[in-house]
């Protein structure tokens, strides 16, 4: 943020709560990352509200509602089924071979006299 001209100092300033990083930035973040999603889940809720109360584009020119695909039997359905697929997928993976996506380092025995080679002092 501090390369954008003019006011990026001011804004990295303002982001962080003072000249350094501390308790306030991280409380902000902190917010952040949890009504981020409460966020995206409004507009989410209100995305599908507009588009389902006014309908979307009609690139074809109908007017006929009768060729018109219904929101909820059709694409709720699919949606709920594409979910319970991919949340079996995964309790699958987590379920049967749980290793399967693990570092391999994991699986050798901890050495206390000898510090790993990705960290460095």
């Amino acid at each position: 943020l501090s390369a954008i001209p003019y006011f990026g100092p001011s804004l990295l300033e303002w982001i962080w709560g003072g000249f350094s990083v501390g308790n306030p930035t991280l409380q902000r973040f902190y917010v952040f990352h949890f009504c981020l999603p409460f966020a995206l889940a409004a507009m989410s809720g209100l995305h599908i509200y507009f588009l389902h109360g006014t309908g979307s584009n009609n690139p074809l020119g109908l007017k006929s509602n009768s060729m018109m695909t219904p929101f909820h039997p059709l694409y709720t359905s699919k949606d709920v089924t594409g979910f319970i697929i991919f949340i079996t997928g995964l309790l699958a993976i987590s379920c049967f071979s749980p290793n399967m996506l693990g570092d391999p380092a994991n699986f050798l025995p901890a050495n206390p006299l000898v510090t790993p080679t990705h960290i460095q002092p």
